[in-house]
């Protein structure tokens, strides 16, 4: 392990990384934005054995978040919706920082649906709810209005560090490698479809 340029934590959220601290481990990667988060293998689930877990997704493009709590390696919460195909998945107990959400209090005006395009199927942005689920387990937020105790992601910095395996490229040549094989990508998307699975779908 050896010290690497650090970032704010508005930026540091989106590349892989993992971090440990007391009480808390956090962990960042793109193979975790999964369409339905109770699908979340076992394997990770059992990691959390004997402590809550939380799963944080967002895709903004798709106006889909979502995210799952699980104690002691038992989901009890679940939640997957998008602005275009509305709910993927619902189980478990609402927590109270969706209630204005549910109960209409954070409505968005629906469209009725033009050329051929289904109305808007959810009373709210998701979005919203999303950047709120982040606001009540993490303590701030990426877009929006920030609250007085909100932590301001622009003033927290992070430490950085790479890690070089004894053998074989280092994280930051593979890491140039993933860049440059979805630059190759270009041209293509996703759509979340109403299963929660995530399709993707050529653009030319």
């Amino acid at each position: 392990m050896e010290a690497a340029e650090s970032e704010i934590l508005g930026d540091g959220i989106y590349p892989p990384m993992a971090a440990r601290f007391p009480g808390a481990d956090v962990v960042c990667d793109r193979r975790l934005v999964i369409g339905s988060p109770s699908k979340l293998p076992e394997r990770l689930v059992a990691a959390g054995a004997g402590r809550r877990m939380v799963l944080h997704a967002v895709h903004s493009a798709l106006g889909w978040p979502a995210f799952a709590v699980w104690e002691d390696g038992r989901l009890v919460r679940s939640l997957s919706l998008s602005s275009d195909s509305g709910v993927a998945e619902d189980s478990g107990e609402p927590f109270p920082f969706e209630a204005p959400y549910w109960a209409g209090d954070r409505s968005v005006r629906p469209y009725p649906g033009l050329g051929g395009k289904a109305p808007y199927p959810l009373p709210f942005p998701p979005l919203e709810l999303g950047e709120e689920a982040l606001r009540a387990f993490f303590g701030f937020i990426l877009e929006g209005r920030p609250a007085p105790d909100d932590i301001d992601p622009d003033e927290l910095r992070l430490h950085g560090f790479r890690l070089k395996g004894p053998a074989g490229p280092d994280l930051a040549q593979r890491h140039a490698e993933l860049e440059a094989a979805a630059q190759r990508m270009h041209g293509t998307t996703h759509r979340l479809g109403p299963d929660g699975t995530l399709t993707e779908v050529s653009v030319r």
